[in-house]
């Protein structure tokens, strides 16, 4: 990882769906997180930062084993209940509110607004959203950080979960202190 990010200025993990690659993202995740170099993790990247954030810091850890030439976890850790719903730590959960039954239409959709947490005004996202208290993005998904294991992954580190939604329940922005330009957000319009 390091030989093929050492010149890289940021890393971008975009959205997507399934298991296959999370591994190689989780690990990228990792290198960015301890080489303090920008990462930005929209949708399935937000979630992975978290994952890794949970197993490395947090000690909710997994195995990895090999399957058919591919890094794939096993069940002993902190995953996504998207990706491995028999993990003991689905530090991803889906929204009690979307139907598992019926996928047409059934995301969380549209401009929605996020709300800054008191005492964000230093904070390096805040400021690129113009230093306002809301930020209005474009959601498109069915999962979310899994409220039961918001207070656990702030208390390790510098993790801080900057913004959230109008009722204050879902986790929608963070950011590392100290770590450069590094904010991890579920959807971003330019």
């Amino acid at each position: 990882m390091q030989s093929m990010g050492a010149d890289s200025r940021g890393i971008i993990v975009p959205g997507g769906f399934g298991l296959r690659g999370t591994e190689g993202m989780i690990a990228a995740a990792k290198w960015a997180r301890e080489q303090k170099v920008p990462y930005l993790g929209i949708c399935l990247g937000f979630q992975i930062a978290v994952i890794e954030w949970a197993r490395n810091v947090c000690g909710l850890e997994g195995e990895l084993q090999c399957l058919r030439g591919f890094l794939q976890a096993n069940n002993s850790g902190a995953h996504s209940a998207e990706l491995m719903p028999d993990a003991p730590h689905k530090v991803i959960c889906f929204m009690p509110e979307i139907s598992k039954t019926h996928m047409g239409g059934t995301m969380r959709l549209g401009l929605r607004p996020t709300l800054f947490e008191p005492k964000t005004e230093q904070s390096k996202l805040r400021r690129l959203y113009g230093s306002k208290e809301v930020a209005w993005e474009r959601h498109r998904h069915r999962y979310e950080v899994e409220p039961k294991y918001v207070e656990e992954l702030e208390s390790k580190g510098n993790l801080r979960f900057i913004g959230k939604d109008e009722r204050g329940e879902r986790m929608q922005m963070l950011e590392l202190d100290g770590t450069p330009l590094d904010q991890r957000i579920p959807e971003l319009i330019i």
